[in-house]
């Protein structure tokens, strides 16, 4: 499994210095960063056994109660309190092995009649469809995806592995940040989806940036960014990025777009007329 529950546990418990959790320091040195499995037992209330029974694995799940006494005790944040209880639920659910997402044909419709860029991508980060000038901001000089869906351009993969998609963001990392904790997240929710593991397995073979970000197990969840772009036909452009959870089954429509009468607007209008 890519991710589990235990690695989670550890990797706040690493993180968080026994200063923040309250704790006196003492004069004991520390061998490892972070509380040790005791001290966070003590904060959250259960036995040193069952937490580390957690973090061993050999718990595979815990209450509702035990998680959030852990959450608090870990100071996660709405986020990660909400990954660690998917981490925890007795029965996470997984999408069939052969199954590929598909778009309803009213969101291609509504993609076709959009003016502003846009694109729908599904939990392993696939695009599953853009308009024009969705295709013409992120990724002009990859082919468009298939009506069919055979072929699909993977925006974690061009974030990671294309130079030219990662030159699009003045701010790389920030993006790939976020990438990285969207794939933590959504291989809590499908376990057992080889297509999305086979990507994440990719993605640390082959960039090291990627398998770093990866083992700090992020998480984070926002629908609204500005994105400062450097894009090779239009040049320095700032947009608004929004993304709308479908009510399909793990997809999402991003949105981009610009302030009216500002030079990122007309940016877009010229890229417009490009199509």
């Amino acid at each position: 499994m890519i991710n589990d529950l235990g690695g989670f546990l550890r990797s706040r418990r690493e993180r968080l210095g026994p200063v923040e959790a309250g704790i006196a320091p003492g004069h004991t040195r520390r061998r490892v960063p972070g509380l040790r499995r005791e001290e966070l037992a003590e904060l959250a209330g259960v036995s040193v056994g069952y937490y580390t029974r957690l973090e061993r694995g050999v718990s595979t799940s815990a209450s509702a109660a035990v998680i959030d006494s852990l959450a608090a005790a870990l100071r996660l944040d709405p986020a990660e309190h909400d990954h660690l209880r998917v981490l925890a639920a007795p029965h996470r659910p997984s999408r069939p092995q052969a199954r590929r997402s598909r778009v309803r044909p009213s969101v291609r419709e509504l993609l076709a009649a959009l003016t502003m860029p846009a694109v729908v991508i599904d939990h392993r980060a696939e695009v599953l469809a853009w308009n024009g000038l969705g295709h013409l901001l992120l990724a002009g000089h990859v082919a468009f995806t298939a009506p069919d869906g055979r072929v699909r351009p993977n925006i974690a993969r061009m974030v990671f592995l294309d130079p030219h998609h990662r030159a699009l963001y003045r701010d790389w990392r920030a993006k790939a940040l976020v990438t990285t904790a969207a794939l933590h997240q959504a291989v809590a929710r499908h376990p057992a989806d080889p297509v999305l593991e086979q990507l994440v397995g990719q993605l640390a073979v082959d960039s090291v940036e990627f398998a770093r970000m990866w083992a700090r197990r992020p998480v984070k969840t926002c629908s609204y960014y500005v994105r400062e772009m450097d894009h090779p036909v239009v040049g320095r452009v700032t947009l608004a990025n929004e993304t709308v959870t479908l009510p399909d089954e793990d997809q999402q429509l991003g949105l981009f777009y610009a302030q009216a009468g500002t030079a990122d607007a007309d940016a877009l209008a010229l890229l417009g007329q490009l199509r």
